[in-house]
């Protein structure tokens, strides 16, 4: 079978030990098949009491602590984890399973393929829950945003984001979709000028709050989500859409 990037991967009959070097995708197999998984990164921080063998960051994966842990597969995403390490991994005669989401669909589909090709087991009942969850549409008019990741200096989520994908779904339309970059960096004094309906603060990667972030936009709504809820795909999105729509709605 091909990955997500057309990749053919050896992923094994069986697959029994299993290594995620996403935090998504970390969620997904525990919650899953939480006997199969071995080892994630240290940014791995769901389910909660997680107990397997930390491998480092997703940037920077400790590539010899991987090959002891003697994973049938090990789960990747294209922007999260960097190619050389990926190819290192492969190069060690590892099955490396590289998935690439930047919509709700994509991660529907990715998840699907994900589980029955790499991980050698049956679709999750969560996932149906969470594509039965996001199928009905926005209510109420639509709105603009801003969407700020990090400050010092200012990024935001640009084009073929996921969060931007699942805030359209919700009726908030990204006001930086259409800009070449995925991640742009813009001055803070621009994004007030656009006179977004919402600033949306999400607490991770960059850990926005109350008091760090909004006061950088005088006179425009802030909302402060959580970064699971807008940018994380795995059973987190059974629950995500309500709290968000709830965050939005203010």
């Amino acid at each position: 079978m091909k990955d997500d990037a057309g990749v053919p991967v050896p992923v094994p009959e069986t697959v029994t030990r299993i290594v995620s070097l996403v935090p998504s995708l970390t969620e997904s197999v525990a919650v899953t098949l939480p006997g199969a998984l071995v080892g994630a990164t240290d940014w791995c921080s769901h389910p909660a009491g997680l107990d397997v063998a930390r491998v480092r960051g997703t940037k920077s994966p400790d590539l010899d602590a991987i090959g002891r842990l003697a994973p049938d597969v090990v789960l990747a995403n294209e922007e999260e984890n960097r190619e050389p390490d990926l190819a290192a991994l492969r190069d060690a005669g590892l099955a490396v399973w590289v998935t690439r989401i930047e919509t709700l669909d994509e991660a529907f589909a990715s998840l699907d393929r994900m589980f029955r090709h790499a991980c050698r087991t049956a679709r999750p009942a969560w996932l149906d829950r969470a594509e039965e969850v996001w199928r009905a549409p926005a209510g109420g008019s639509r709105r603009s945003a801003v969407i700020p990741i990090w400050r010092r200096p200012w990024m935001v989520a640009g084009r073929d984001t996921f969060t931007g994908d699942v805030l359209r779904r919700l009726g908030v339309d990204n006001l930086y979709a259409g800009h070449p970059d995925r991640y742009p960096k813009v001055p803070q004094a621009e994004l007030v000028e656009r006179s977004p309906d919402l600033v949306v603060l999400p607490d991770e990667p960059y850990a926005f709050t109350a008091t760090d972030g909004p006061e950088c936009f005088p006179g425009l709504r802030c909302v402060l989500v959580s970064g699971r809820d807008l940018t994380w795909y795995g059973p987190s999105l059974v629950e995500a859409r309500a709290r968000l729509e709830i965050a939005l709605a203010g």
